[in-house]
């Protein structure tokens, strides 16, 4: 049932979307009566689904109406365990959370959750020829990495980063968190584990990460994250080559996703989860459009499913393209990149949902920035039309951050370091507003 994608009321919510002076749409939620006390809602039983009757305020948002499953409708659905001045507390945060990690607009978050082996390969790369002959120790390569965050945390431009993902060691060890939260920027944890192959479909990745997912998300939370994230990927190719992604590594990767929501809000952290469609094949982009809109949909079916609370969540998805090996590659527009992904966005994202952060993952600065300004301007001159429906669009940026700051602090330049980071978190808060330097 796809009520949920459609409907303004969602499970128990009143979206209202208004204009703002920069042409973008504003969520504004209603909270229901059993979060404020005040009379928003009535509800009808029957046959196993619910009528939620949500109470309008003007001729503008006039009283609609929406039949949900009732099982879906149900308070109890949302925090099953918890008692109601819990259930209310928890849920007033992760709304709150979410909201904050997209806006006001231009703001984005900073992706520093590479395992300690890929970051100290990327510490060494950026020294070039002098880094062939580089041995650390791991005392060495410890303190290194831990310099390299305190370098950017300590005067991240807040203006433009919204949140950071940390990688666990970055949390429990450096205890960084702090030095974030200080700043007004919300800190975050990486929860995701490895991939390893569908044993059915050797070809495509399972992931790992669920077990203990629990303690490590509530250890995470009493360390001061309020957000986690959980990376999985999904191959895509040509009909011709095999049609990746199968529907068992849908099913399989989006239970997975599911799952994390769920135990991260009981865990009182909003999850983003993140489904990274891989571009290496012969896809086209319409087959790239194809495999998002299936994965993306696919999830947020099993997050209702386990009760996920959607208002209280985001996704960072990648954007469509075309495959390394399709033809058609070099020739595809920003613009065409734009219009794949917000047709496919406007068709799989429940309406609840507060925003979503697009990834960077093996592309130049130069395409990350442009397909994320092709998106927003694509939305704003859209504003009638079903891409004006869609939430804030913004960035949660690694390499697409980064890249020329690790250059310079490398080389000891710090203070260019920053100035380099700030730069990129400039351009990348920019194309949020759909514009380009």
């Amino acid at each position: 049932m796809a009520l949920w994608r459609y409907g303004d009321p969602t499970f128990g919510w009143t979206l209202n979307t208004h204009r703002t002076t920069e042409a973008r749409p504003i969520r504004q939620v209603t909270l229901p009566e059993w979060l404020t006390g005040s009379p928003a809602m009535k509800h009808e039983e029957r046959l196993g689904f619910a009528r939620s009757l949500v109470m309008g305020s003007s001729a503008k948002f006039p009283t609609a109406e929406v039949w949900l499953p009732w099982s879906q409708s149900k308070q109890e659905n949302k925090m099953s365990t918890d008692n109601g001045a819990e259930a209310h507390v928890r849920t007033k945060s992760l709304i709150e959370v979410a909201h904050s990690l997209v806006n006001p607009r231009g703001k984005g978050i900073y992706a520093t959750d590479e395992d300690p082996s890929e970051i100290q390969a990327r510490l060494i790369a950026a020294l070039g020829e002098a880094g062939k002959n580089i041995s650390w120790t791991e005392a060495q390569a410890v303190e290194r990495r831990k310099r390299w965050r305190e370098c950017l945390y300590e005067t991240m431009p807040t203006e433009y980063i919204s949140g950071v993902i940390l990688y666990p060691e970055t949390l429990h060890d450096f205890k960084l968190a702090p030095v974030l939260a200080n700043r007004g920027i919300v800190p975050g944890v990486r929860a995701n584990g490895e991939e390893y192959p569908i044993p059915a479909s050797p070809l495509e990745p399972a992931t790992d990460g669920l077990d203990n997912l629990l303690p490590r998300m509530t250890k995470a939370f009493d360390d001061g994250a309020r957000f986690a994230k959980f990376r999985t990927g999904f191959m895509c190719t040509s009909l011709a080559t095999g049609g990746l992604a199968t529907q068992l590594a849908i099913d399989t990767q989006s239970e997975t996703l599911a799952r994390f929501a769920s135990i991260a809000q009981r865990a009182g952290l909003v999850p983003i989860v993140e489904p990274d469609v891989d571009f290496s094949g012969d896809a086209d982009l319409s087959r790239s459009a194809e495999v998002h809109e299936k994965v993306i949909s696919a999830i947020f079916a099993r997050c209702v499913a386990h009760g996920v609370l959607i208002e209280g969540a985001l996704i960072k998805p990648s954007f469509p393209q075309p495959g390394l090996k399709h033809p058609s590659r070099q020739s595809t527009s920003a613009v065409d990149i734009g219009l794949a992904t917000v047709k496919a966005l406007s068709h799989a994202l429940p309406v609840a949902l507060p925003g979503v952060l697009f990834l960077s993952g093996g592309l130049s600065d130069e395409n990350s920035t442009a397909y994320l300004a092709a998106v927003n301007q694509l939305v704003d001159q859209n504003q009638d039309g079903i891409h004006g429906r869609l939430p804030p669009l913004t960035f949660s940026f690694g390499r697409g951050l980064q890249g020329d700051a690790m250059s310079k602090w490398v080389s000891g330049d710090e203070d260019g370091a920053r100035h380099a980071f700030k730069a990129r978190a400039k351009a990348c808060s920019l194309a949020v507003r759909g514009k380009v330097e």
